[in-house]
């Protein structure tokens, strides 16, 4: 299968976007304290910043089982495909534990050892690889149950102390733990949903197998129809998310309580708005030759050089930030996972700033972005299957 422009579009427009929660993550004057999504302490401005960049990690994840596809397809070798996918889920999950856990924390003891988006997609690659003689629809069905079943696991009743529980919950929620008396470990982002939305979308690349023309009409009433699900469910307010919805103080923060839908892990109700946005984006960004989709293509087509380098870039200027604001580097601690933030006084900066420096990483790392993925199409060194 030959690459799909749509797929690059999109996923350079929500890397775009993805720079904006990180950059508002590591330099927002209140992001170490306060929670945007906390509707007692938030603005509106504040947890939309937040919200619209729920996006990011299913359609990164959704799109990593979509490409593993076309490549099975292309290659049209099991076993080198099978291999390919474990080799890449190896090299992903060590990736996170070094260099993109370095570059978020600028912990040189690795104090902190967090298993977030890339080690869920390297997990997800392997386990895929073991079910890759499955047929494309048992693989997408297994991937919908997932989704559709995962926020069924607090409801088991599991007997006090039980060790099945204890064994399985790090598979289902975020988990904790201490590996040493200075180190810990933890999982962000819990394998199982994040598996079951590579599943879907490795079944989901037989769709680009179709036209253009009715891939878009396809994709914009599987989007549709899923944001209509995510706004049924929400409304009964019975099952899809831990946390229901209520009124508010008033009919804005009403709205915000409807959407604040739950990310760690992703629930029913967040993949299918989410996964429904990214449809409709898919369906608009078919055929389109505008000068933006060009833009958010050169990011696309180079998605881990980007996610890599972004931090670093993004964590360099917090730090030039935090000595413009007066401190040293005795008083910056590295060592608590709050990136290296001075502890118990105030540091960062306003809202608007983020917005300001936000645009200003996504500018800088353009021409790097453009040079690398035409260093890629150009050479055919087997370490650029990897980056």
């Amino acid at each position: 299968m030959k690459r799909v422009e749509s797929i690059d579009i999109i996923r350079g427009f929500v890397m775009i976007i993805m720079a904006l929660d990180h950059v508002r993550d590591l330099m927002h004057i209140n992001s170490i304290t306060q929670s945007p999504t906390d509707l007692a302490a938030t603005t509106p401005l504040l947890f939309f910043t937040r919200i619209i960049t729920h996006i990011c990690a299913p359609t990164f994840v959704f799109l990593a089982g979509t490409s593993a596809y076309m490549m099975y397809k292309k290659q049209n070798n099991f076993i080198h495909t099978r291999n390919f996918l474990i080799k890449r889920g190896l090299w992903l999950i060590l990736l996170e534990f070094t260099i993109i856990n370095f570059g978020i924390y600028f912990d040189i003891g690795f104090h902190t050892l967090t298993f977030l988006v890339v080690a869920a997609i390297g997990l997800g690659f392997i386990i895929l690889a073991l079910m890759l003689k499955l047929s494309p629809k048992t693989i997408g069905i297994v991937g919908l149950v997932i989704i559709f079943t995962h926020n069924l696991f607090p409801l088991i009743p599991f007997a006090n102390g039980s060790i099945l529980k204890l064994i399985l919950s790090p598979l289902f929620g975020p988990a904790a733990f201490a590996l040493t008396t200075k180190m810990s470990f933890i999982i962000g982002y819990p394998p199982l949903p994040w598996l079951g939305i590579m599943l879907v979308g490795f079944a989901a690349g037989k769709l680009f197998e179709l036209t253009s023309a009715s891939r878009k009409k396809l994709f914009l009433k599987i989007g549709l129809s899923s944001l209509l699900l995510f706004v049924i469910l929400r409304f009964i307010n019975i099952y899809g998310d831990p946390s229901n919805w209520a009124p508010q103080k008033d009919g804005t923060y009403t709205i915000l309580s409807f959407l604040n839908v739950s990310k760690y892990p992703p629930s029913l109700l967040f993949c299918a708005i989410t996964l429904g946005l990214m449809f409709v984006i898919l369906a608009f960004a078919e055929q389109t030759k505008s000068a933006f989709a060009k833009i958010f293509s050169t990011y696309g087509k180079v998605p881990l050089f980007y996610f890599i380098v972004h931090f670093f870039l993004i964590h360099t200027i917090m730090v030039g930030v935090i000595f413009l604001q007066g401190f040293n580097w005795s008083e910056l601690d590295f060592v608590s996972a709050t990136f290296g933030r001075p502890k118990g006084v105030t540091s960062g900066v306003n809202l608007w700033v983020i917005y300001l420096i936000w645009t200003s990483v996504v500018l800088i790392l353009y021409k790097p972005c453009r040079w690398y993925g035409k260093y890629k199409s150009e050479h055919h060194q087997w370490w650029l299957k990897y980056i």
